[in-house]
């Protein structure tokens, strides 16, 4: 019976044993090419003028699946040197995701209802300085300007725009603008 006993325990720390190494080295692997980031993934915030009509636009048209947000209480806002100190409430952040997980990339949508935002110029890229655009890579060109188009959104100029075979050989580019026109392009197939 101790026998018995004895080659259980072994097998069981055995196990332990193994479990641990893959575990550290699952860990080294996902650290492995990060340096000095805790993740490779961006995330995006963006102020919006409706944020119910963009939250729309995000999931519906694009699709991105909205998470729980959070709150900035706004003493810290201001100390960290997010937004003016005369706000009086807080920040609420509205979380849309790509995928899932750790590596999904984030939209976070915020209103600031206090607050008077001046409008982008976002009649094209190079119209003012600034983060620009958004690039979604898609896996399929026609599902998603379905979508789009379900959802009412207008596609600009001649989108989807097959890019140069020199660049990418049969990737489309297709570009469309947020309800506060910021440009969204989607490329793939």
């Amino acid at each position: 019976m101790q026998l018995v006993s004895k080659t259980i325990m072994g097998r069981l720390v055995l196990g332990l044993a193994v479990m641990v190494f893959g575990i550290v080295t699952l860990r080294a692997i996902q650290d492995e090419g990060k340096g000095d980031f805790g993740n490779l993934t961006i995330d995006l915030g963006t102020v919006v003028t409706d944020i119910e009509k963009s939250a729309k636009f995000y999931t519906e048209a694009i699709g991105f699946k909205e998470i729980t947000g959070f709150s900035v209480p706004p003493a810290f806002a201001a100390e960290a040197g997010l937004s003016d100190p005369k706000l009086t409430k807080p920040l609420n952040i509205r979380v849309f995701v790509l995928g899932d997980g750790p590596g999904a990339t984030k939209l976070k949508l915020m209103q600031i209802k206090e607050a008077k935002p001046r409008l982008s110029d976002n009649e094209t890229i190079h119209s003012q300085t600034g983060f620009r655009y958004l690039t979604l890579h898609i896996t399929d060109t026609k599902k998603a300007v379905a979508r789009l188009e379900k959802a009412g959104v207008k596609l600009l100029a001649k989108s989807p725009a097959a890019i140069p075979e020199s660049i990418a050989k049969g990737i489309f580019l297709t570009v469309i603008k947020d309800p506060d026109g910021n440009i969204v392009e989607l490329v793939g197939p």
